[in-house]
């Protein structure tokens, strides 16, 4: 058979297999499974990498035969900007993003033209880089169909499985615990997607969240992968089907925005709001964060990195409850004044303060679990999920 891998070797050392693994265990253990299962291993979350790659060709492909069909039938266009006229001067300190009132006054003199006029050169310029109506809505549907086909598949595996019903079954006999296909499939698929995120921020439309939204990519593999390497799948796919969840609303509501639906828009923010409500306060605290704090103790025990993924998963639970609050004074605003009010979708957005035009509401959206991350969202913007 073939030895361990390199990452494998890396982590055998006994110093961090007390750290990642329980007492009773060791990484050549997990190795070498008994006749007929198999444990999850390091190397697996390597063929995440060149599916990755395949997720976001498929991506494409989604968008131009799938996406922009729906948007013409939907009257979405792409709309071509007007475009700024050419001037190195300005370009050059549009590009550097220090524009100031001094600046301005200095470029009057220099460029022998009046404030206004250069404030509006850059405003026209800004114009220019805004992602269309149109590719937000690709975006947006792509994520919705991602969304809704993992949850249903993560449904479908999890409903015939034992810790769906009871955690503490996601405890027995921790950390050998055979590697289900169901299992194998959602983590790849999440990760995969998850790296074709990050390859997407350097070719989508950069805009001012995009180092945020790395650092939150980047920390999402982190902890799908540790996860899986630590063999915690069945609290992990747990964690990852809850916050798909209300993802789903999210992206519907961003998708009934751009089609100008503005009834629906504010219907299903209310969902998303309800449904957040119930994942991320209700469920996840009391059925998940439970189970990985108090069953798991009672029933594997303590040991270092355990400490490290319920402090995760605590900080987690706080970011929820800060989200829900922003989300819920949207919501309500929603069903009271019949659409989200756009000085408060300000309050939370974290994309380009110019992107916030549309009449429907912003929101945060995911998170930092096990799958992932932490991330808002809003629905005249990019998702920042996960």
């Amino acid at each position: 058979g073939r030895g361990p891998a390199p990452l494998t070797l890396w982590l055998s050392s006994s110093r961090k297999q007390q750290f990642w693994l329980p007492e009773n265990a060791t990484w050549a253990e997990l190795e070498h499974p008994p006749p007929g299962a198999e444990y999850p291993r390091v190397r697996h979350v390597l063929y995440a990498l060149p599916l990755s790659v395949g997720v976001f060709l498929l991506r494409l492909l989604f968008e131009r035969l799938v996406a922009k069909p729906c948007a013409h039938i939907l009257q979405i266009q792409a709309g071509v900007p007007r475009r700024a006229q050419p001037n190195a001067v300005l370009e050059r300190l549009y590009r550097s993003k220090t524009v100031n009132k001094a600046h301005l006054e200095g470029l009057s003199k220099q460029l022998d033209w009046d404030v206004r006029k250069i404030q509006r050169w850059f405003r026209i310029r800004r114009d220019q880089d805004r992602p269309s109506t149109q590719t937000k809505f690709c975006e947006s549907m792509w994520r919705f169909t991602f969304y809704l086909g993992i949850f249903i598949y993560a449904i479908c595996h999890l409903w015939v499985s034992p810790w769906m019903w009871d955690t503490r079954h996601c405890w027995y006999n921790y950390p050998f615990q055979p590697l289900s296909p169901g299992q194998y499939n959602h983590y790849v698929a999440e990760l995969a997607f998850y790296w074709s995120l990050m390859f997407s921020q350097f070719t989508d439309i950069k805009r001012k969240d995009f180092m945020i939204m790395l650092v939150h990519h980047l920390a999402t593999i982190i902890l799908i992968t540790f996860s899986y390497a630590n063999n915690m799948l069945r609290a992990g796919t747990l964690v990852m089907c809850v916050h798909d969840a209300s993802d789903i609303f999210l992206e519907a509501a961003k998708l009934a925005n751009y089609a100008k639906y503005q009834r629906l828009c504010d219907g299903l923010f209310v969902l998303f709001s309800m449904s957040f409500f119930v994942t991320r306060l209700v469920i996840y605290p009391f059925w998940i964060v439970r189970s990985v704090l108090i069953e798991s103790w009672e029933i594997a025990g303590p040991y270092q990195c355990w400490w490290l993924f319920n402090g995760l998963l605590l900080v987690l639970q706080t970011l929820h409850i800060i989200w829900f609050y922003l989300i819920a004074r949207i919501a309500i605003k929603a069903i009271f004044k019949g659409k989200v009010a756009k000085d408060d979708r300000s309050d939370i957005d974290s994309s380009s303060d110019e992107e916030i035009n549309s009449s429907c509401g912003k929101t945060p959206s995911q998170t930092l679990n096990t799958k992932g991350s932490s991330h808002t969202g809003n629905l005249n913007g990019e998702t920042h999920d996960h």
